[in-house]
């Protein structure tokens, strides 16, 4: 059960730092920046793959442990408790964030300000790289190590940066639709449902004819 509770954890501090700076910029009309949300999300990333890496490799999204299940990484009979554990951690967040800042109506949830077309194709593209840095990172199942670590860490920084105006910059199901449930505002919600997923299997799928060849 460790490896399932890490997760669980994990996944809980990702979406109340990350969904909690974007209420904290709400609140202060503007002082964290949008900087400092694609910031706070990247560096909360880096901390977890730091503290659950060995455990349960520190996924924290669905997308990336299907990701590792179809790169023959991850045994499929644990997606399904992986799977809730991370919802479960991304809704502990949300419904808390909701107790703190009841009259805040969103709680950071994503939402596709530059039109759905552009923020679909944003969100696949986005979790096609992230999937393709850490799959080639990662160790086994885990992400894991200095390096992981800082690069997967920098890459989600860098994507929140230049994708959060247009989509949010999910690339995590379960961090878009934690908070839309407990806010109630769950219009457009498929975008981030399902562009990640088949984001993260292009990554596979792409580092399947890329992946460095060990016997040369």
């Amino acid at each position: 059960m460790n490896r399932y509770l890490a997760e669980l954890v994990g996944t809980f501090a990702l979406v109340f730092c990350g969904t909690g700076a974007i209420i904290s910029n709400e609140i202060s009309g503007g002082q964290v920046t949008h900087l400092g949300i694609a910031m706070t999300f990247g560096l909360i990333v880096m901390a977890m793959i730091y503290t659950f890496g060995d455990t349960s490799g520190a996924h924290l999204n669905p997308a990336v442990t299907i990701g590792f299940w179809a790169a023959n990484r991850f045994p499929r009979k644990q997606i399904l408790p992986y799977f809730l554990a991370q919802f479960m951690g991304a809704f502990v967040a949300s419904g808390l964030l909701k107790i703190m800042f009841p009259n805040i109506s969103t709680l950071g949830e994503t939402l596709p300000t530059g039109g759905i077309l552009p923020a679909f194709i944003l969100e696949f593209v986005m979790t096609f790289l992230l999937m393709l840095v850490i799959i080639h990172v990662a160790t086994g199942s885990k992400e894991k190590g200095v390096m992981a670590g800082i690069a997967i860490g920098a890459t989600v920084l860098l994507e929140a940066t230049f994708g959060g105006p247009i989509s949010g910059a999910s690339m995590n199901p379960v961090r878009s639709l934690a908070p839309a449930l407990v806010s109630g505002n769950l219009q457009d919600i498929w975008i981030y449902l399902i562009a990640p997923v088949l984001g993260a299997l292009l990554g596979i799928l792409v580092y399947n004819f890329t992946k460095p060849n060990l016997k040369t």
